[in-house]
């Protein structure tokens, strides 16, 4: 009797488990047929379907790997700027670190006299030795000049700006203002505290006290900057109630700046002989000749004016204008030389040149058309050394801005 109960309670079993499959698989059938029909042409984009081909893949690769490039590149140049901004920290925490050892040494253009680390001195020293200064380089073209750039209180006038734009930079740039504010201070500094070795003599004010220069007795200086070596400053300061000028040469080898003269200049015998080749512009020529009456002979009086005059038209009127001013301002230090030939500026130029006999003078070869002041005259003449190229100026031809002139430094060795 329990065998039979075993038997009937494993069949129960059985059925109950073929009753649930069965369920189960009508629901299957069920969900099947309730599902959304698809379509039967439907395929991937690209491979069969008549949408997306070859084509567009081959753009969208493209699209991908140029956002890809630009990516990286913005990458790169994100990590150049880091790399540049931590070598500049590193600089500056070097320079910092440099400074206060120097002003713990007792060393700097202050004037204090106790010794330098020796390779410190030397590091200096050499690149003043390497850089322009003293001697020149040899350049293989004229491309290679680095060209000066002169500044006031107020103005920096830039020779890279060309003939198109205005070379004054007004407002200077902040960091700039400061640079030459620095290198003024350090000049009056060398002024005021001379050293031994300084070619210039100890003057006194009218009452008989020091004399100190301050920042209104700068008159102008110039600068240019070689960039594997240091930037040199040319500045010049003047009393107002004197006639010698005082030029400070200063050095910054990329650190302090290093004093590598002091000395003084007298330009009050200095006689500049203006030579101008001239042909027919007679009105030209008067309207020159108002300018050098105002300029040189009611201000500045130590001019010699030599016109080389090609052909006769004109000739007469050119003489009747030199004799009138000759009349009205007592003037006799011209000298009129006359060729019948065509006109060429070169050899009216050399004519001129050899027309002088009356021992060394500073020539300016000029233009009819030039207009100059008189505080560009003393700038020739501070620029200018007798016997010497150094300072040489190329003055032919140039443009003029709000009656500044545009001139071109060349090195020493030119």
């Amino acid at each position: 009797m329990p065998r039979r109960g075993l038997i009937l309670q494993t069949r129960t079993h059985w059925l109950l488990l073929g009753l649930a499959l069965l369920c189960s698989l009508i629901l299957f059938l069920y969900l099947l047929e309730c599902a959304p029909q698809t379509d039967g042409n439907a395929s991937l984009p690209g491979i069969v379907g008549e949408n997306y081909g070859k084509e567009y893949y081959q753009a969208l690769l493209q699209e991908q790997e140029e956002h890809y490039q630009t990516r990286a590149t913005s990458l790169k140049r994100q990590i150049a700027q880091l790399k540049q901004e931590l070598q500049e920290m590193s600089e500056k925490m070097r320079s910092l670190q440099e400074r206060k050892n120097v002003g713990a040494n007792g060393i700097g253009y202050q004037g204090n006299k106790e010794q330098a680390p020796s390779d410190l001195l030397e590091f200096l020293h050499s690149q003043i030795d390497k850089a322009e200064v003293s001697i020149g380089a040899k350049l293989p073209s004229e491309y290679g000049v680095i060209p000066f750039e002169s500044f006031t209180l107020m103005k920096v006038f830039q020779l890279e700006m060309g003939l198109t734009r205005h070379p004054e930079e007004k407002p200077v740039r902040k960091d700039k203002r400061d640079e030459l504010v620095e290198v003024i201070e350090a000049g009056l500094e060398v002024i005021n505290n001379p050293d031994e070795d300084d070619e210039q003599e100890d003057e006194d004010g009218p009452l008989g006290e020091k004399l100190v220069f301050n920042e209104n007795d700068f008159i102008e200086g110039y600068y240019r900057t070689e960039r594997d070596k240091g930037t040199l400053y040319e500045l010049f300061f003047k009393k107002a109630d004197l006639t010698e000028y005082r030029h400070v040469t200063l050095f910054r080898p990329f650190g302090p700046l290093m004093k590598v003269k002091s000395e003084m200049i007298d330009i009050t015998r200095s006689i500049i002989n203006i030579i101008v080749p001239l042909a027919e512009r007679t009105e030209a020529f008067a309207q020159f000749m108002q300018n050098f009456r105002d300029v040189c002979i009611h201000q500045d009086k130590r001019i010699h004016l030599t016109v080389v005059y090609f052909g006769k038209e004109g000739l007469s009127k050119v003489k009747s204008i030199l004799e009138s001013v000759t009349s009205e301002s007592n003037f006799h230090n011209y000298t009129l030389v006359s060729l019948n030939e065509e006109f060429n500026r070169g050899r009216g130029l050399n004519v001129g040149a050899r027309a002088w006999d009356k021992g060394e003078v500073l020539m300016f070869f000029c233009d009819v058309d030039i207009y100059f002041s008189a505080e560009f005259l003393n700038s020739c003449r501070l620029n200018a050394e007798p016997g010497s190229q150094k300072g040489f100026w190329l003055l032919a031809r140039f443009w003029l801005w709000n009656d500044l002139s545009v001139s071109i430094r060349f090195p020493d060795h030119w």
